[in-house]
C-alpha cells in the first residue's frame, strides 16, 4: 500500500500520544502536496470525497481539438468530421482550441457554420492559432464572443472552460493572470461534489510535451473538486494520465493540413459517455 508523505506532527510536551482531534488525517496529508505530485501518486482529493454527487442518467458528447482550418478544402474535410459526429447522438461538441491555423475571420466563420450544424451547443477554447497576434485574439472573440473562460451544467455535470493560452506562443508557456484571477472570482460559487470536466488548449497532464510552465496552479484550485476529466489539445497525439478516476487527456489533431506530433496518422475525435459519475470514451478515427 502506498505510504502519503505527511508534515511532521508535534508530539505533546508530556510525552503523550497526540488526541485524536489533533491527527492529522490524510485528506489533511494530500492537502499539503502539490498538484503535480498528486498526479504522479495517481491521486486526486477531491475525487476520493465518500459523498460527491452522481447524477442520474446518461448522455453523450464529442470532444476535439485543433482542426487549423486554413481553406475551404478544410471546410470540406471539416464537412466529413460533422457528418460522421451526427452519429453519435452526442448532446453537445467541445473544442479544444486552434480551430483555425491563422486566425482568420473566413475560417472562424467556416468552423462555427459547420460545428454550429451539429446537435446541441459548440463549446470552444481558444488556442495559439486562433491569436492574430500576442495581445490579439479579435477574430476568435467576434467569432465566438464570451468563449474564454466560461461554465456550464449539462445533466448534473459541470464544465469550466479555460483559456490557457499566452498570445501566439507555442511553448515554455504560462496561463495568464487573468484567467486564474477568473477562477479565484468563480471557482467559490461552482459544487465541489458535482462531477467537474475542465476545457483547455495547452495540456495539464505532468509530463505532456507544451504543458505550461505554472500548470500546476491551475490545477492546484481544483484539488477539492470532483475532478472527472480535463480534455486538451495542442499536442497532436494521445496522452493520458490518471489521479483517482480523474483522467487528464490530449488527443490527436483534427486538421486536414496538420499532422500529428507523436507520428500517428489517425484523424478523430473522442466520443464520450457519462454515465454513473463517471466518464467513458473512446476515438473514432475519420479517414482523411
Amino acid at each position: 500500500m502506498m505510504k502519503l508523505p505527511c508534515p511532521p506532527h508535534p508530539a505533546p510536551a508530556d510525552g503523550s500520544l497526540p488526541s485524536a482531534r489533533s491527527r492529522i488525517t490524510r485528506r489533511q496529508a494530500l492537502g499539503h502536496l502539490g498538484a503535480g505530485t498528486l498526479l504522479s501518486l495517481g491521486l486526486w482529493p477531491g475525487a476520493l470525497r465518500g459523498d460527491n454527487e452522481v447524477p442520474a442518467g446518461s448522455f453523450r458528447f464529442v470532444v476535439l481539438n485543433d482542426t487549423h482550418c486554413v481553406s475551404k478544402d478544410c471546410g470540406s474535410w471539416l464537412e466529413r468530421v460533422a457528418a460522421r459526429m451526427r452519429r453519435e447522438a452526442g448532446e453537445f461538441t467541445l473544442h479544444a482550441g486552434d480551430l483555425t491555423d491563422e486566425a482568420g475571420k473566413e475560417y472562424f466563420g467556416i468552423v462555427k457554420e459547420v460545428f454550429n450544424g451539429l446537435p446541441g451547443a459548440f463549446y470552444p477554447t481558444p488556442g495559439n492559432h486562433d491569436h492574430l497576434g500576442d495581445r490579439d485574439r479579435s477574430t476568435y472573440e467576434a467569432a465566438f464572443p464570451q468563449r474564454l473562460n466560461y461554465t456550464f451544467n449539462h445533466r448534473g455535470w459541470q464544465f469550466v472552460a479555460l483559456d490557457t493560452t499566452e498570445g501566439q506562443r507555442y511553448d515554455s508557456t504560462r496561463i495568464q493572470g487573468p484567467t486564474l484571477r477568473w477562477l479565484d472570482e468563480t471557482l467559490p460559487e461552482l459544487n465541489r461534489r458535482r462531477p467537474t470536466v475542465i476545457l483547455t488548449h495547452f495540456p495539464l497532464g505532468t509530463g505532456v510535451t507544451y504543458r505550461p510552465l505554472n500548470a500546476d496552479a491551475l490545477l492546484h484550485r481544483f484539488l477539492e473538486f470532483n475532478l472527472r476529466a480535463v480534455f486538451s489539445g495542442h499536442y497532436h497525439g494521445f496522452t493520458e494520465r490518471v489521479a483517482a478516476g480523474a483522467v487528464l487527456t490530449t488527443n490527436r489533431c483534427c486538421a486536414l493540413k496538420r499532422g500529428n506530433h507523436d507520428g500517428t496518422r489517425e484523424k478523430g475525435y473522442f466520443l464520450c459517455s457519462a454515465q454513473d459519475g463517471k466518464l467513458l470514451r473512446s476515438f473514432v478515427e475519420v479517414p482523411a
